[in-house]
C-alpha cells in the first residue's frame, strides 16, 4: 500500500472516530438535559396531585381568598392562604424596595465607574454575600438585627417584616448585581464610542446610552432576584415572627408562604386535609415563581434579540 493511501485512510479513520464521539456526547447531554426536564414535570405533577384533594376539598377560590390560616384549631380549623400571600408579598415588596437601587447603584459603578483595583475587590466581596448560607442570615435577624429595629422604631414585634425584608434585600443584591453587570458589559461598545464622538460625557453616555440600551437586562436581573426573595425560606421563617395576619404594616408581625411549609410540614397527620392545604401553598407558590421565571425569561430573550 503506497504512503499516500493509508495516510488518507488513517485520517478517514479519525474523521469517523471524531464523529462517533460528536454523537456520543450528544446524546450523554441530551440525555441530561431530559432528565432535568423530567424531574421538573415530577416535581410539578407531585405538587399538584397531592395539593388536588386540597382544592376540591375547601374550594380552590376560598383556599385562596380565606382570611384565616389555622388549620390546627380543633372545632373550626380554615385554611385560607390570603395572610400567607400578603406576608411574602410584603416581605418581598420591603425587601425589592431596599435592594433594587442599591444593586443597580453597586452594577453602575462596578460596570463603568469603579478603577480596577477597586472593583477587583468590591465585586468578589459582593459575591461572596451569595455563597452565605440563609440561615446564618436568619440568625443575624433574629439575633442582631431585631433588636436595632426595635431601638430604632421601639416597636412592640421584636421579629416582623421589616427584619426580614433587610435581609432579603442583603441576599437579592448579590444576584441582581452579577446579571445586571453583564447586561451593561454586553452593550456594544461602538454606542459608548459613538456618544462620545458626539461630545457627550460620560454621565450622559451613562445616562442616556448605556442604561437604556442595558435596561431589558437589569429588569430580568430585577425580576431573577425577586424570585429568590419569594423563594427564600429559612430566613425569613427566622425573621418575621410567623403570625399569619393580613397587614401592610411592615412592623407587624408576620407569615410567609414559605415559611409556612416549612413549620408545620413536620408535624401535620399524613393525608390529612392539612397535609394536602400545605401542598396546595407550595403549589401556589410554584406557580407564582415560575411565573417570575417566566418573564425574566422573555425580557431577557428581547435583550438578546437586541444584540445579536
Amino acid at each position: 500500500m503506497k504512503a499516500g493511501n493509508k495516510e488518507e485512510i488513517l485520517l478517514q479513520e479519525r474523521r469517523r472516530m471524531s464523529i462517533k464521539t460528536d454523537t456520543f456526547i450528544k446524546i450523554v447531554l441530551l440525555c441530561v438535559s431530559l432528565v432535568t426536564v423530567f424531574a421538573l414535570f415530577a416535581v410539578f405533577f407531585f405538587i399538584f396531585s397531592e395539593a388536588l384533594p386540597a382544592f376540591t376539598s375547601i374550594g380552590f377560590v376560598e383556599f385562596l381568598s380565606g382570611h384565616i390560616w389555622n388549620p390546627t384549631s380543633p372545632t373550626n380549623p380554615s385554611y385560607g392562604i390570603l395572610p400567607l400571600l400578603c406576608g411574602t408579598f410584603l416581605v418581598s415588596l420591603g425587601a425589592s424596595i431596599i435592594a433594587i437601587p442599591i444593586g443597580i447603584g453597586c452594577t453602575i459603578y462596578l460596570a463603568e465607574l469603579a478603577h480596577p483595583k477597586i472593583k477587583s475587590i468590591l465585586k468578589p466581596a459582593i459575591e461572596i454575600l451569595a455563597g452565605i448560607p440563609s440561615v446564618v442570615y436568619g440568625f443575624f435577624a433574629l439575633i442582631i438585627l431585631s433588636d436595632w429595629i426595635v431601638a430604632v422604631f421601639n416597636n412592640t414585634y421584636r421579629l416582623n417584616a421589616l427584619n426580614g425584608a433587610i435581609m432579603l434585600a442583603v441576599m437579592m443584591i448579590p444576584i441582581m448585581v452579577s446579571l445586571s453587570e453583564e447586561a451593561i458589559n454586553s452593550v456594544p461598545q461602538d454606542l459608548r464610542e459613538a456618544a462620545y464622538a458626539l461630545g457627550a460625557t460620560k454621565w450622559e453616555t451613562l445616562r442616556g446610552v448605556i442604561i437604556p440600551a442595558a435596561l431589558s437586562g437589569i429588569a430580568a436581573a430585577i425580576m431573577l432576584s425577586i424570585g429568590r426573595a419569594v423563594g427564600e425560606t429559612m430566613t425569613v421563617l427566622m425573621a418575621c415572627g410567623n403570625t399569619p395576619v393580613i397587614t401592610w404594616d411592615m412592623l407587624s408581625s408576620v407569615q410567609t408562604m414559605t415559611a409556612a411549609i416549612a413549620i408545620e410540614m413536620g408535624e401535620v397527620n399524613f393525608n390529612s386535609l392539612h397535609y394536602h392545604a400545605l401542598f396546595g401553598v407550595g403549589a401556589v407558590l410554584f406557580v407564582i415563581t415560575f411565573a417570575i421565571n417566566i418573564i425574566a425569561d422573555i425580557v431577557l430573550a428581547k435583550f438578546a434579540e437586541a444584540y445579536h
